[in-house]
């Protein structure tokens, strides 16, 4: 059920069976089109943390749309944000356990006040971990938070940071952690959700537009952003399903 590109196997099947497959356990991640452009060449360890994920889902509606004209068949894009919707709404938040990695403690408050409004719960402080600035030119060591998750012993790790920093800590976190505990690196979908950045409504995800809808509202952020996604095309018109990265 995964189709690759660049080299990559993204899952190719429905909503219900990614969140099956996440229930099991394993590292599972969202890829960005602007992170792949920038952070599979240029971050050490980022493809080798996308290699070595359970569950890889197909967030670029650039590579899906590339699929129909360049492919024999259409690749199906599952956005992080209607996963990581779906997978909470479907989980006892309440009796299940779970740890979210944040970037600063606006966000985290912001994810608190939007989990308690959203679905009635209260997060222990002792499960929230906010995230120091992590290296990109290096492996990612935490002990401090290392040491915190493995007391913690949580169901659920949900990591809220950026594109190329998040896929690399997940891996890091998957052979310190029980099989059975299942990663989220899902990009921004959290922040989408908690109103911490603009909020995408559905159906602008499903037309494969949160792009234009988040280069409206910050122009100055965004727009410099997808300039330079604009070398995935290059990735992709070269190499195609192969693995750009020397063996």
């Amino acid at each position: 059920m995964t189709k690759e590109v660049l080299g990559i196997p993204f899952f190719q099947g429905t909503i219900k069976k990614a969140c099956d497959s996440a229930r099991k356990g394993g590292l599972v991640v969202a890829p960005s089109g602007p992170g792949m452009a920038h952070d599979l060449i240029g971050t050490k360890g980022y493809a080798v943390a996308l290699k070595g994920a359970d569950l890889i889902l197909l967030d670029s509606g650039l590579i899906s749309l590339w699929s129909r004209f360049f492919f024999k068949e259409t690749l199906f894009r599952l956005s992080g944000l209607l996963f990581l919707k779906t997978y909470l709404d479907q989980t006892d938040l309440g009796n299940e356990k779970s740890f979210w990695i944040m970037p600063d403690k606006i966000q985290a408050d912001g994810m608190l006040k939007w989990l308690k409004d959203k679905y009635g719960i209260l997060i222990d402080d002792d499960c929230v971990y906010i995230a120091p600035r992590y290296s990109e030119k290096s492996s990612i060591v935490d002990e401090n938070l290392f040491h915190h998750i493995i007391m913690t012993n949580p169901d659920n790790v949900i990591i809220q940071l950026g594109g190329g920093v998040q896929e690399r800590l997940g891996y890091a976190l998957k052979s310190k952690l029980h099989a059975k505990t299942t990663i989220l690196c899902t990009g921004a979908a959290l922040a989408f959700l908690s109103g911490q950045q603009t909020k995408i409504p559905l159906w602008v995800d499903r037309l494969f537009m949160g792009w234009a809808l988040r280069c409206l509202t910050k122009p100055q952020v965004f727009i410099p952003r997808y300039l330079k996604a604009l070398k995935l095309l290059y990735l992709l018109a070269r190499y195609g399903s192969k693995s750009p990265l020397k063996a």
